[in-house]
């Protein structure tokens, strides 16, 4: 069984948030919902371009002005084992690529494009938690980590985070792109005796200016989707958009993606959704309340493609066997386990690596809450997705058998 702080703390968080969703969903007469919502202070953590916090630097950047789509980039400290432009890692770090002609000094990284959870109506990519999480993850698999932070319900419905999680990894794309074109450009100048004056590549209120974290260190060939709770949802989502835009994404690949207790659900209750409908945490009730606030308001269901990837009566998607390989972690009091399970077996069914990591005594958020994220079952979740990711995103000859 859980713990007696998890099943505190899960009564104290189901009470808040419940209220806050039907404070939305019902909004006081004297104050009528009219598309801003007013929600509680969450804990938040500034960006800091340097690597004295747990030796990853990070930085925000909005990428989109008419959406306010936020970014906050984890480069670890590693990418700088390579580079002659290395320091004590004390102070703010450039990031810009060094002015040798085949950029050797730079230690390239791959990526791992992040999306947070929060029932739809919370959370963000600076809180304490997801920062924390991000920050351990860049460490841990030794990678860029690139935290979204998309629209939230109810001012943004479906598909509003959707759509942000495929602009995000377009801007991905784009930098990428940008950045060859400035590599490319800076070889020219070289062989031609010129002076390398920095890069002027911009367009649309510099929404597509080089990133320079990214243009030193990212390998667009070893990009990694991973989702929590909600973010799951949305991580599904872009994944199969990947599959179908194919090279139109180029250089980004998508190797792999990882999906942390998805916030599935449907019409037809499963076992668990029946057996734990007041588990803890979220509780089948509040969940409800939080698709209500998502999802269109008209023809509310709950068999919609954004809640269930597996709707009843419909035969298997037949690019579901050109999806990536897929990271499934449940917890056992999770009461949507059975539709993130139920996807799983799906998977592999259509020949996809797609492991199930099923964690006893665990809790939905149990790798991820700030309060939980010190507990040995929340470090053996980051080891073992660790170890697992590793098989696509080391390079050859460093990969690790799971």
């Amino acid at each position: 069984m859980p713990s007696l702080i998890v099943k505190v703390y899960s009564l104290l968080f189901k009470y808040n948030l419940n209220r806050r969703l039907q404070t939305l969903i019902q909004p006081p007469i004297s104050h009528p919902f009219n598309g801003v919502v007013s929600r509680a202070d969450e804990s938040i953590i500034t960006s800091n371009p340097s690597f004295s916090n747990d030796g990853v630097a990070t930085k925000d950047l909005h990428i989109d002005p008419c959406t306010s789509l936020s970014l906050r980039i984890f480069l670890p400290q590693s990418a700088l084992i390579s580079s002659r432009n290395s320091d004590s890692g004390e102070g703010v770090y450039g990031g810009y690529v060094p002015d040798n002609k085949n950029g050797k000094f730079c230690k390239k990284l791959p990526v791992i494009l992040q999306f947070h959870g929060g029932a739809w109506v919370t959370g963000g990519n600076d809180t304490v938690s997801n920062d924390s999480f991000c920050t351990k993850l860049a460490k841990s698999c030794d990678a860029i980590v690139i935290a979204v932070g998309y629209r939230l319900a109810p001012e943004s419905r479906f598909p509003a985070a959707f759509e942000d999680g495929v602009a995000a990894i377009k801007w991905l794309g784009k930098q990428a792109n940008l950045a060859e074109c400035s590599r490319s450009s800076l070889d020219k100048r070289i062989v031609n005796g010129g002076k390398h004056r920095g890069r002027q590549i911009v367009d649309g209120f510099g929404a597509s200016m080089v990133e320079p974290w990214l243009a030193a260190h990212l390998d667009p060939s070893r990009c990694v989707l991973l989702g929590v709770s909600c973010g799951a949802n949305i991580v599904n989502y872009v994944a199969r958009y990947a599959v179908e835009a194919g090279k139109l994404l180029d250089p980004i690949t998508v190797v792999a993606q990882i999906l942390m207790y998805p916030f599935f659900i449907g019409n037809i209750p499963t076992h668990s959704e029946i057996k734990l409908a007041n588990s803890y945490i979220y509780d089948k009730a509040t969940c409800i309340l939080a698709w209500k606030l998502f999802l269109p308001e008209t023809d509310f269901n709950l068999d919609h493609l954004a809640a269930n990837p597996l709707i009843p009566g419909k035969e298997t998607p037949l690019d579901l066997k050109h999806m990536p390989p897929t990271l499934t972690v449940v917890a056992q009091y999770d009461w949507m386990r059975d539709r993130a399970i139920a996807y799983s077996e799906e998977l592999r069914r259509v020949n996809v690596d797609a492991p199930l990591l099923d964690y006893k005594d665990a809790v939905h958020d149990f790798a991820t809450l700030s309060v939980l994220q010190k507990t040995p079952k929340a470090q053996a979740c980051l080891e073992d997705i660790s170890i697992w990711v590793k098989k696509y995103i080391s390079l050859r000859g460093n990969e690790f058998s799971y």
